[in-house]
């Protein structure tokens, strides 16, 4: 299971917020410095977010994120990217994996058009609150745009209709988890893995290397996680990178 740090951009900073409320914003500097620190940490990739791009989808932080690819880490890297345009020009950065999000479920053939273009290099972001319907039904509903919009789609709906699209993931996010160190979202995480037959990438929740060892070995129908994305926990120092990723070299 692959661990990436997370860095989320604002205004150019790297910022991180609880339960993607920008009005709970910390601050925690620059985001070229903190890739280099990840890096020489023994991290060899990195989960890439311009919070602006995701809210309206102009690309505030694109010069960022090539500076960030320029650190020679792997870089995965999402926010607005709602055309063919926009995933070019992260690509064009040097950005290894593109993640598309509220395209997903607006234009629901952007993303396979995408994979087809450049396959297992486009990554699925689906990210999801409960919440209970009309008729009374617990939906795991997928929100857009920086998460300020609800959908009514279901997560586990839209995970069974990605099929064979060649994705190099899915990133399932939990936001009402996000920023908070409350712990991963294990049963969600176990229900995704037995929607669909790609890659599962986990985020939201993580608070040290206690949940790493539980999302490592989690498991359904033979499945296990691709991945874990991690953002507070490192920044704060409450997840140590270099014990971390000796943790999941173990744990591997």
């Amino acid at each position: 299971m692959h661990l990436w740090p997370a860095l989320d951009l604002r205004d150019g900073r790297c910022v991180r917020l609880v339960r993607g409320d920008f009005s709970e914003e910390t601050v925690f500097g620059d985001p070229v410095e903190l890739a280099l620190s990840y890096r020489d940490a023994g991290a060899d990739r990195v989960h890439v977010v311009d919070l602006d791009a995701a809210r309206t989808g102009e690309p505030v932080n694109r010069q960022v994120v090539g500076r960030i690819a320029d650190t020679g880490l792997l870089v995965q890297a999402g926010g607005g990217v709602r055309s063919r345009e926009a995933a070019g020009a992260l690509f064009d950065l040097g950005v290894a994996r593109v993640i598309v999000g509220t395209a997903v479920v607006e234009q629901p053939g952007l993303l396979a058009e995408l994979a087809d273009e450049w396959p297992l290099r486009v990554v699925a972001g689906l990210d999801h609150r409960t919440v209970v319907a009309d008729d009374g039904r617990r939906l795991r509903e997928l929100s857009v745009h920086g998460w300020v919009d609800g959908t009514g789609r279901d997560l586990l709906e839209v995970l069974r209709g990605l099929g064979s699209v060649p994705l190099a993931g899915v990133v399932v996010t939990n936001i009402s988890r996000d920023g908070t160190g409350s712990g991963p979202d294990l049963d969600g995480l176990r229900a995704a893995l037995s929607a669909t037959q790609q890659p599962i990438v986990a985020a939201g929740g993580v608070a040290g290397a206690a949940d790493l060892r539980r999302l490592a070995s989690l498991e359904s129908e033979g499945r296990r996680l691709e991945g874990v994305i991690a953002g507070r926990a490192i920044l704060s120092g409450a997840l140590d990178l270099a014990a971390a990723l000796r943790v999941l070299e173990t744990e591997g």
